[in-house]
């Protein structure tokens, strides 16, 4: 989402000087440095060199190609007012052949601006339950400065997992900015976007936010190393913000209410994105409108790496979620799914206790792979739910096989139980089902707004 960090933070820069708790690399020396081997201590999670053939677009199995001018069903120009279109062409996002990503914008002759934009496929980068998680990118900002640089607006930043399918439930499901500049300014930004809009514990639009020059070089002439760390090994929990190991901005658990908190830090996770926006609410805040017409087009943001580490506390989540597989009539426990979407996590009072998924709305869904129906077709589904919805909130729970483009067998509605961990066992009758299936539970709703939980499920005959 993204919208204009505190102005008062390019004004009056904050600068908290603390050493980087994990590896350090260098700000200025060869583009193509390798991701650093982990800190002591330190766990790899996740991790893209942008290594490969000049003029190839990133790799697929990490990367979601963003286009157009926002999500679909999401707002207008990305809901920040940057007016370039994103696209999947090499002219805007290619590998350079040198172990770099560059993210190109481009303005043709009509005047019409195109960049691109990417984020991972993963959306569940947290901490281990008292750890901590490290996520770093070494990145040279457009090498632009001046009137030729207005308009330019380059990031590289996280967004709560349950934003995806939804683009509504911002800033409630959290935003971290790990780096932002503009208009080519020798300035880094690091923002917290959280709660509600407008106004809010975050001040939103604006979020949380500090800023502070490049250490040694400028942001536009050379790298420069961008860390966030997320830290729940210690009470209050703790964010922070790095630039070459300096840190210069953090919000402490203590400073937020309990309730904000937990509606950004208690959901599956967090997903990376990098891209190059053109013009909108941050930099027309300052050198506003942009971009103009001595705005000089083609100036890339360079990205060496990315990496995500963490440190401490339990086991770090897998790459691949293993999956589900079993019999489609035994109780099927809802956080056991092999892959899921916008959905969070949470510890349940219901009976047997254990976990459900929580913040659940139109667009999420969760898959169960290898669910074994037998020969004789299973003629029922049942699910173990709850709701605290709004009145006139409702939405349905539904079953399809294989493909979650493939229409539903089965469904029911579900709306108000008198709260959020009120359960009710709900069943529906679904078509006939035999042998080896992918399972989907897909949920569909009018409304944006989070509809149910799901403790369970399973299916008869």
């Amino acid at each position: 989402m993204r919208s204009r960090p505190l102005i008062a933070a390019l004004l009056t820069p904050l600068l908290v000087a603390g050493a980087v708790t994990g590896a350090v690399t260098g700000a200025v020396g060869s583009a193509d440095a390798s991701v650093p081997p982990p800190a002591s201590g330190w766990t790899t999670v996740w991790s893209d060199d942008f290594d490969g053939p000049s003029g190839t677009l990133p790799s697929g199995a990490n990367w979601i190609i963003d286009t157009g001018h926002g999500y679909p069903g999401g707002p207008g120009n990305w809901g920040t007012g940057e007016i370039q279109n994103y696209t999947n062409s090499t002219n805007n996002l290619a590998l350079d052949g040198a172990g770099n990503l560059r993210i190109t914008p481009r303005r043709d002759a009509a005047g019409n601006w195109t960049s691109a934009r990417i984020e991972t496929q993963r959306s569940n980068f947290k901490p281990p339950a008292g750890g901590v998680l490290a996520i770093e990118s070494r990145i040279q900002m457009p090498n632009v400065t001046g009137t030729a640089a207005l308009g330019y607006w380059p990031a590289f930043w996280a967004l709560g997992a349950p934003y995806r399918g939804n683009y509504w439930n911002w800033p409630g499901i959290g935003e971290f900015d790990i780096m932002e500049n503009v208009n080519g300014i020798n300035s880094v930004w690091g923002v917290l976007h959280c709660g509600v809009n407008p106004g809010g514990p975050c001040n939103e639009t604006s979020g949380l936010g500090a800023s502070r020059a490049c250490p040694g070089s400028t942001c536009q002439s050379g790298f420069h190393t961008y860390r966030f760390e997320w830290d729940t090994s210690s009470s209050p929990n703790q964010l922070r913000w790095y630039v070459d190991g300096q840190q210069f901005h953090a919000v402490s658990q203590g400073q937020l209410p309990a309730d904000t908190w937990t509606n950004m830090t208690s959901h599956a996770g967090y997903f990376i994105l990098l891209n190059v926006a053109i013009g909108g609410a941050f930099p027309d805040a300052l050198n506003g409108p942009t971009p103009r017409p001595e705005t000089v087009p083609g100036h890339p943001m360079v990205v060496d790496y990315v990496a995500v580490w963490s440190r401490g506390g339990g086991t770090t989540p897998p790459t691949t979620p293993p999956p589900s597989g079993g019999s489609a009539y035994s109780t099927i426990q809802a956080e056991s799914n092999s892959q899921q979407s916008g959905m969070g996590v949470e510890a349940t009072t219901d009976t047997g206790g254990g976990q459900n998924l929580m913040q659940i709305s139109n667009g999420d869904w969760a898959l169960y792979r290898g669910l074994d129906f037998g020969s004789t077709a299973a003629t029922q589904f049942v699910a173990r739910v709850a709701s605290g919805a709004a009145g006139g909130v409702s939405g349905l729970v539904e079953v399809r096989l294989d493909s979650r483009s493939n229409p539903p067998i089965g469904s029911f509605a579900i709306a108000n139980t008198g709260g959020w961990q009120s359960w009710r066992t709900v069943p529906a009758n679904i078509s006939g089902v035999t042998g080896v299936h992918d399972v989907y539970i897909t949920f569909t709703s009018g409304q944006p707004a989070d509809y149910v939980n799901l403790n369970w499920l399973t299916f008869g005959r």
